[in-house]
């Protein structure tokens, strides 16, 4: 049997998840999420996870996996989805990924560069600079050194920009470069989708969105979540939505900025993601208005 595979992909806020799980109904297969947030528990409402209504209409993998304070990268999810994947296959099932992290993305179609080991020394330079300057200076080194690779992450992803600067350091070429040069598996057909809205209307839902995390309780949430020892510095918390509401939390401004403050931080990482997406001319965009997509993308494939 051909090794086929589905990926919904594009930016926050555009219904990947909605036409995922239609397509994945009638194909009565499964669903892998890739999204590097959603695989935490407890971060439900500020991930715009699955509710539970949508969970119980098709199986899902790679989401409340671990907890906010467990480690957990690329590499691994890649590794944990091409299991996954393999056991789909073996079920005569074409695997439906979905998601909107360009690297968790890239890893299941191209697999994932590992890149050189650490270099400690580096990483303890870095880390200094961070503590006396802060995560900006790191992006901003990024961007002068590398800036294709800081045109693809968000400025307080340090460690994503600390990598980034260590694989330069060690082997003089970017990043980005290696991750070109990675083989992918050739014996499995890709098919890549994508929404494609106007970006009105995609900020418009980006701003529906916010206000209905904010009504769904993303402020409990959060408090919950702390209250039971996790540290705002998690690399969990270190995301839109969550980041924004512990400042709020710890009264660096009242919630109207907090609000504000999501909406345009979700707005700056949707553009990012349409550039990372942009850039993939594998991926078909299908038009957001357009009837009966699920069977669009299953003609497309089953032909």
């Amino acid at each position: 049997m051909d090794k086929k595979v589905i990926v919904v992909t594009g930016p926050t806020a555009s219904g990947k998840t909605s036409l995922a799980i239609e397509v994945a109904l009638k194909l009565n297969t499964e669903i892998i999420s890739a999204d590097s947030r959603q695989i935490f528990k407890l971060l439900d409402i500020g991930t715009a996870k699955p509710d539970k209504e949508q969970l119980k209409k098709v199986k899902h993998h790679c989401i409340d996996i671990l907890y906010p304070n467990e480690e957990y990268d690329v590499s691994l999810f890649e590794s944990d989805a091409r299991k996954i994947m393999d056991e789909l296959f073996t079920n005569g099932k074409i695997p439906v990924v979905v998601g909107g992290s360009g690297l968790y993305i890239k890893a299941v179609v191209d697999g994932i560069f590992s890149g050189p080991t650490k270099d400690e020394e580096f990483r303890a330079k870095m880390d200094q600079l961070k503590a006396t300057h802060g995560e900006e200076a790191l992006y901003a080194i990024l961007q002068e050194k590398d800036p294709v690779s800081a045109g693809k992450m968000l400025p307080g992803n340090w460690k994503r920009v600390v990598r980034a600067l260590e694989v330069l350091h060690i082997t003089g070429v970017p990043i980005w470069k290696h991750h070109e040069e990675q083989t992918t598996q050739n014996d499995i057909q890709y098919f890549q989708f994508a929404l494609d809205l106007d970006r009105k209307i995609l900020y418009d839902r980006i701003e529906d969105r916010v206000d209905s995390m904010i009504e769904l309780g993303l402020e409990e949430e959060v408090k919950k979540v702390l209250k039971m020892g996790y540290s705002t510095n998690l690399n969990s918390l270190n995301t839109v939505g969550y980041k924004e509401m512990i400042n709020y939390i710890c009264n660096d401004y009242n919630l109207d900025r907090c609000i504000e403050l999501i909406k345009r931080n979700t707005r700056r990482y949707a553009k990012r993601q349409l550039t990372w997406f942009r850039a993939n001319k594998d991926i078909k965009w299908l038009k957001h208005d357009s009837n009966n997509l699920q069977n669009e993308i299953i003609s497309l494939v089953k032909q």
